[in-house]
């Protein structure tokens, strides 16, 4: 076989990534068609970057942040009892009496330097909510969100910002809309309702070392005549008159689809050690990286994040919206082994978050960037404050988040749940259901507020975002 040929299932792969981007599906891991890519606008010196790391399964909050206080610590380990964390290996945050699950010990350093803030007990809610209110409530009041402790429901109303759990648009796509970024939101973590919007849908990328779209990275992969020929009548088909508003609505965005994977290509395709515009970012990733390639899911989403973040100017517009998921985290069993919380599922889950976002953070102030960049975590629910049978916990309601990056204001906020189950933050009420499940004391519209007021928006835009923003009037907490 010629060197210059691909061969028989490079010729398959090719036609199958073809094929699928003139029908608008996924290349690679790649979402192409639906872009909507404003004109290109001259590089603006305001440049900032949100990224959202979504914990899917409902991350265990209580074992990520725990009051280090006696009393509060004295109370957490008696309810928690098997699952609760030795006081001593916490990792106090300074300034604070709670310290963070030691599985995150890679955050700390950003933690000491104020780059580091939790958000207490937040979660979905239309309207504040106290628990007279909600032994009150009735079926289908609008104050209590709906289908409680479903994972579904909830992952919507998070990723809807306190919207309805039909809602078709996320608090990400929209904002990226009414902002008028120049792309949509890009998401290096699959599909998702976050990045969705009435315009736009999200632009999904591949891992690094992939390739994006029908443009391939090696320039030799042309010289084989098929492919280019191929390449050829996709832009005269493209390039046609299909008679119709629709047809020719979805030519320009497939033709748009085009551009940007030509635009991006080395980017995304860029691994560990193979460009040297992205050294930084490789030392930083370097802890966590093994044979030229970022060892974890996580940390290779936010490899490519970084990469991007970096290749700003190339990525184009001066606001950009990325994100990123891992799974996993419902951990209703194994959260102990072998008598230790040290070392169960969750504790594996943090170490993955914590020296994945540990990197990033380390890039982005390795890049002069770190001001410009701000992430923050989101996850379904809270679980269980009481521990179940399994030696895991089950679904809750309010949580704790962690947000990240040089603009951030070190340090908690929020209010910390009153740990008496049956109390004034648990929804229990009868015997049988009083596992702490705390009703939430900030709303995922405040949390998004605090963001996307950082991120640029005015006050009608963030009315607009999030819909339920004005039932909590100016109440918003100020960790950014």
């Amino acid at each position: 076989m010629h060197h210059d040929q691909p061969s028989t299932p490079a010729r398959r792969s090719f036609l199958r990534r073809a094929s699928s981007l003139a029908l608008g599906g996924a290349l690679g891991g790649a979402s192409l068609a639906p872009l909507l890519l404003a004109p290109r606008t001259a590089w603006a010196a305001d440049y900032k970057a949100l990224v959202c790391v979504f914990l899917y399964g409902g991350n265990d909050g209580m074992n990520t942040i725990v009051p280090t206080d006696t009393a509060r610590y004295g109370a957490y380990a008696a309810t928690r009892a098997g699952l609760a964390l030795p006081r001593s290996s916490l990792l106090g945050v300074s300034g604070t009496d709670y310290g963070l699950h030691p599985a995150l010990s890679a955050l700390r350093a950003h933690f000491d330097a104020g780059q580091g803030a939790a958000m207490l007990n937040v979660g979905p809610l239309a309207a504040p909510l106290t628990k007279a209110q909600w032994a009150s409530a009735g079926p289908g009041s609008a104050l209590v969100p709906e289908s409680l402790f479903s994972h579904s429901d909830q992952q919507l109303l998070w990723e809807a910002g306190g919207a309805s759990s039909v809602a078709r648009e996320g608090w990400g796509g929209r904002a990226a809309d009414i902002l008028a970024t120049v792309n949509p939101v890009i998401s290096v973590g699959g599909n998702g309702r976050y990045g969705t919007s009435a315009a736009r849908m999200p632009l999904v990328l591949p891992d690094p070392g992939d390739y994006f779209g029908a443009y391939l990275a090696n320039p030799n992969d042309l010289r084989w005549a098929p492919i280019a020929q191929r390449k050829a009548a996709l832009d005269a088909i493209y390039a046609q008159d299909s008679g119709s508003r629709i047809g020719n609505a979805f030519a320009q965005q497939t033709r748009d689809a085009f551009v940007v994977s030509q635009r991006l290509n080395a980017v995304v395709a860029a691994q560990p050690g193979q460009k040297p515009e992205f050294a930084a970012v490789d030392r930083a990733f370097a802890p966590i990286t093994s044979g030229g390639r970022v060892a974890t899911s996580l940390g290779r989403q936010l490899y490519q994040t970084a990469k991007l973040i970096v290749s700003n100017a190339t990525v184009q517009g001066n606001r950009q919206m990325y994100f990123a998921q891992l799974n996993g985290f419902d951990t209703h069993a194994g959260q102990v082994v072998d008598g230790d919380p040290l070392q169960g599922s969750h504790a594996r889950l943090l170490a993955e978050v914590g020296d994945a976002l540990a990197a990033f953070q380390r890039a982005m102030n390795d890049t002069g960037l770190a001001g410009a960049v701000t992430t923050f975590t989101q996850s379904d629910f809270g679980r269980t404050f009481k521990p179940n049978s399994s030696l895991g916990t089950d679904h809750a309601w309010g949580n704790h988040q962690i947000v990240l990056g040089g603009a951030v204001r070190g340090g908690l906020y929020g209010k910390y749940p009153d740990l008496t189950l049956g109390g004034s933050d648990d929804v229990g009420i009868q015997s049988w259901e009083l596992q702490g499940r705390w009703i939430p004391t900030t709303a995922v519209d405040q949390y998004a507020a605090t963001l996307l007021s950082w991120f640029g928006a005015s006050e009608a835009q963030l009315a607009a975002a999030l819909p339920n923003l004005r039932n909590f009037g100016g109440a918003r907490p100020a960790f950014v």
